[in-house]
């Protein structure tokens, strides 16, 4: 298949794949497991996705109408802070929403009225998230109330605790955590018709302990079987379920090292690479500083630092030729910009038949559009 210019592939047998064992899970520890738009939002891929589950996650008004008209149900809404003028038009599209903070209760859990279950998000000052940026529990956070600020009576209302506190963890992870949350926040328990463990949950990487992952939720219920359990994990629903399709445009050279200029860029198609930050699986191609055909990869926007190094290839690259970021669907599509107006990458499925579905191509009007 030959593909001329940058498009992002998501294959939908592997996401198919993603999501059958995420059902299973689900099915087997009798959770709930719902999708977290912040990391995934292609809402073209939705009819498959309600073959194998019937809720979502929403973080905006945005994400909350995305659940409502696309996806078909209501959202488990959580915002750091619900304005005035977005907080009815939220309620509307929410099944469940869950206030950041007291203050934020106080102000509008009144308006609520009864249409959504009401949470609050807690903090149990624990989290494994290495990379600060990603850390919801570090020193300082602005998410969540901890228990030394909370009534040994919640306030009227509050059916749920909402708890997120991984990255890309594994069911280890969530073991450990657990036994600091439950040592902070479990005596309010009885109170609560269900808790939000919140995203993170690594389950579809080849390495995770599934089997782990469904024990540490059957323990959990059998120890509180009044609560509703929810899992809403974003990556793991994406998971290497495609590529970033790319090409060399030019190669120059400075100070010996060598630059593949592409036609995508890392900040406007790639951010997470720079923000996380992490080095992309590139497809036939080594990430090492030693040895022969040597390139860093070079981003096509005017930002000096959009480029990351150094990979080894197989041979000297030409122009023209393919250059393949692997697992670049979740965090990936949901976070690109059109920074510079350069070209956005369309976005296609990979069928099961093998045929390629252009779900979207981006062109003038769309960059000209975000200015208005």
């Amino acid at each position: 298949m030959k593909i001329t210019t940058p498009i992002y592939i998501i294959e939908e047998a592997r996401l198919r794949q993603n999501l059958q064992l995420i059902a299973d899970v689900a099915r087997r520890a009798d959770v709930e497991i719902i999708l977290a738009f912040k990391a995934f939002a292609l809402w073209k891929t939705f009819p498959i996705f309600r073959e194998y589950i019937s809720s979502t996650t929403a973080s905006s008004l945005g994400e909350a109408r995305l659940a409502v008209e696309e996806f078909g149900s209501k959202a488990h809404t959580f915002s750091p802070a619900y304005t005035d003028d977005e907080i009815d038009e939220i309620v509307n599209c929410s099944s469940h929403l869950t206030f950041n903070s007291l203050s934020q209760y106080e102000r509008f859990h009144a308006r609520v009225g009864g249409r959504a279950s009401i949470g609050l998000r807690v903090n149990p000052e624990y989290s494994e998230v290495e990379t600060l940026l990603y850390n919801p529990c570090a020193p300082g956070t602005r998410f969540g109330v901890t228990a030394d600020k909370l009534p040994l009576t919640l306030p009227a209302g509050i059916e749920g605790f909402h708890c997120h506190c991984h990255c890309e963890s594994g069911a280890d992870v969530l073991e450990r955590t657990l036994v600091h949350i439950e040592e902070k926040f479990a005596r309010w328990f009885p109170q609560l018709r269900w808790l939000n463990l919140g995203g993170g949950h690594l389950m579809t990487r080849k390495d995770y302990d599934v089997e782990l992952l469904v024990n540490i939720l059957k323990g959990l219920r059998a120890r509180y079987p009044w609560l509703r359990i929810i899992l809403e994990p974003g990556s793991a629903f994406a998971w290497q379920t495609g590529p970033l399709v790319s090409h060399v445009v030019d190669v120059v050279e400075d100070h010996g090292i060598r630059t593949a200029i592409l036609d995508v860029s890392f900040t406007c198609h790639m951010p997470d690479c720079l923000e996380m930050p992490y080095y992309p699986e590139v497809r036939g191609a080594k990430h090492t500083a030693e040895g022969a055909h040597l390139y860093r990869l070079g981003g096509n926007s005017c930002l000096s630092g959009d480029f990351m190094g150094s990979w080894q290839f197989d041979h000297e690259l030409q122009v023209g030729e393919e250059v393949i970021f692997e697992d670049m669907i979740h965090y990936t599509t949901v976070k690109t910009t059109m920074f510079n107006g350069i070209t956005h990458p369309a976005i296609g499925m990979l069928h099961t038949d093998g045929k390629l579905q252009i779900l979207r191509r981006f062109g003038y009007e769309d960059y000209r559009n975000r200015m208005d």
